[in-house]
């Protein structure tokens, strides 16, 4: 019987290409192909890329360098790697270009080659040569109104348009129907993403991601529902809905607020404990979507605002809208509907024309903010964007210790944060148990890999409680962004103390 084929997959960036990745991995576990997680232990190693800003890019191609080592070892008698191939953001945004400057992967795959993964790795592992993709506006694919987006033949990836074969090796399935995209989950974590939509239409001056993503295309309603079950089916007891703009969900549908409609049908989903709504935008927050999302049952009050600045003239120029006081309205609003929901955002210093005025009202609306985590990055050019060719730079050390000051100031006002919940109560979903940290997990206003953690203590408990189950506790001291958190009464998990 001849043997195997093996494959690893590397995941860099966001969510959504954790989501990738598993539509990668079931299409490959369709076809045949054993999953290893050390890339040491495979055949080829796939390495899907991020291609959002510098240091992510960085990142992408430390790591295929790494795999390369591995393809190295192998060639010498200690391995087994013989093949590394770049995938992902980096891999559609720059294609040919990345192949040639690292020749150092086997194969840059893009978007459209997702759908024949298997035969691409196939071809490669066998000395063969996939021509690197020539990349391309993806925006331009689609049709310019929303409306007739939906039946456009281009390669999404996440909405897969391809029947699923009828036979399935165990832990692949489609994620909510025949045309489903496949999925195989990598690891056994109690949270996963689901991809509501993908691309965005917004055009914010500092941003490449649209060119590479395409335009805004939602999934439908039904497809996102049944991936929910699937995955509540494998274990999965929090979804964390992601796209590039989950606040224009539904738009190209004919109603641009179904994503009010959806929320609650996930969260009845049987055996899930919490939805998590990533992604927003401030401008196109409404009244009803904050209520869904203050008052739903097991939706967690979680607003990832994408403030990316606060004074005027600097959101102008990056072709955005709002500013301070508008801001802190929004906030007001939310906390007015829901005390305790979280609320974090990212922001740029640094950019085109930014003043010392403009680095002071930032600082204002961050004071003023409470945020529990605030992500700041440096202003660099971005290939392709509007905002690489504005003039008024701002220089490169000035925007370095902007980035230290409001960094450091960040710190100081997110450990307030934390501080501030002292006393209160939360519901933890347990992430992980181990002998060096205990039991840590997540209350609402946390998102995974983000925004801080929460560590129970657990002296006096009759056992300690798995990963995956909803502990309610009260918040006893803050560290930093995290919190030490103290089971209420005999610590039993909150589903079975409401029995």
């Amino acid at each position: 019987m001849p043997e195997r084929r093996t494959v690893a997959l590397v995941t860099l960036g966001c969510a959504r290409n954790e989501v990738d990745s598993e539509e990668l991995a079931g299409r490959l576990a369709a076809d045949g192909w054993d999953l290893v997680e050390d890339a040491a232990d495979a055949d080829v190693a796939v390495v899907n890329t991020c291609g959002f800003v510098e240091a992510a890019k960085k990142d992408s191609v430390d790591a295929l360098l790494e795999a390369n080592d591995l393809k190295t070892a192998s060639s010498e008698g200690r391995g087994r790697t013989q093949a590394v191939v770049a995938v992902g953001c980096m891999a559609e945004r720059y294609g040919k270009e990345l192949a040639e400057a690292l020749p150092e992967a086997d194969g840059v795959l893009g978007f459209d080659d997702y759908a024949d993964i298997s035969d691409r790795l196939q071809t490669i592992l066998s000395g063969g040569v996939h021509a690197s993709h020539t990349p391309r506006d993806r925006r331009k694919l689609l049709p310019i109104s929303p409306a007739e987006r939906q039946d456009a033949a281009v390669a999404l990836p996440g909405h897969a348009q391809d029947t699923a074969p009828a036979d399935l090796p165990d832990g692949v399935a489609p994620a909510s129907g025949p045309r489903a995209p496949l999925r195989r989950r990598l690891g056994s974590s109690p949270v996963a993403s689901v991809k509501l939509a993908s691309g965005c239409d917004r055009r914010c001056s500092f941003c490449a991601i649209p060119s590479f993503r395409g335009s805004f295309v939602s999934r439908r309603p039904s497809d996102v529902l049944g991936e929910a079950r699937w995955l509540a089916e494998q274990g999965v007891k929090e979804i964390m809905l992601v796209s590039e703009n989950n606040t224009s969900y539904g738009k190209d549908l004919g109603d641009i607020r179904l994503l009010e409609t959806l929320l609650p049908e996930i969260a009845a989903v049987d055996g899930l404990e919490r939805v998590r709504v990533s992604y927003l935008q401030p401008a196109e927050m409404r009244p009803g979507l904050i209520d869904v999302l203050t008052s739903t049952e097991k939706v967690a009050p979680y607003f990832d605002l994408s403030f990316q600045h606060s004074a005027p003239g600097v959101l102008r120029a990056m072709r955005r809208f709002g500013d301070t006081d508008r801001f802190l309205e929004l906030l007001d609003t939310i906390r007015g509907k829901a005390p305790q929901a979280g609320a974090r955002s990212n922001f740029i210093v640094g950019f085109p024309g930014e003043t010392e005025e403009d680095v002071a009202e930032l600082e204002r609306f961050l004071t003023a903010a409470r945020l529990d985590a605030i992500g700041v990055f440096g202003y660099s050019d971005e290939d392709g964007t509007e905002a690489a060719g504005y003039e008024d730079k701002v220089d490169p050390d000035v925007v370095a210790e902007r980035l230290a000051h409001i960094s450091r100031l960040a710190e100081e006002l997110t450990a307030q944060r934390a501080e501030e919940r002292i006393g209160e109560t939360i519901e933890v979903l347990v992430d992980r148990v181990d002998d060096e940290d205990g039991v840590i997990g997540r209350a609402a206003h946390q998102a995974p890999e983000t925004d801080g953690q929460v560590r129970l203590i657990t002296d006096g408990l009759d056992s300690l409680p798995v990963p995956g189950r909803m502990v309610e506790a009260k918040v006893v001291a803050g560290e930093g962004v995290d919190l030490v958190a103290e089971p209420v009464g005999d610590g039993r998990c909150t589903e079975e103390a409401g029995r």
